[in-house]
């Protein structure tokens, strides 16, 4: 449930900047999540669905869009796309790296009324 906690975060997020703005309803959230982070969009889009329910958020259309994280091993230096949270370096084997890009989800734009 993961996915659930995360939702229910971007679903307070988007909910607090509208009634900052002074919107009656959310229309939209864009957003990212890191592929590092190992979370499904699909069942983070669901998860915001449910939780939207009843709020100027219900019916809001989450797209959020996966970023690519790299690594950079830290034996060999060598480059590589890790999977999910195993950085073992394909290169060398060796298994501390330092990942390179934006980590986590954030969000871009909204679209409110």
């Amino acid at each position: 449930m993961h996915e659930s906690s995360i939702a229910r975060q971007l679903l307070s997020a988007a909910l607090d900047r509208a009634a900052a703005e002074g919107a009656t309803r959310v229309v939209s959230v864009r957003g990212w999540v890191a592929e590092a982070e190992a979370l499904s969009p699909e069942s983070l889009s669901l998860h915001f669905a449910a939780h939207a329910r009843g709020t100027p958020a219900e019916g809001a259309r989450l797209d959020l869009q996966l970023h690519r994280v790299e690594a950079r091993c830290l034996s060999c230096a060598g480059t590589y796309a890790p999977d999910h949270h195993v950085l073992l370096c394909p290169r060398c084997g060796g298994d501390q790296a330092t990942l390179l890009g934006r980590l986590g989800l954030g969000l871009d734009a909204m679209e409110v009324e």
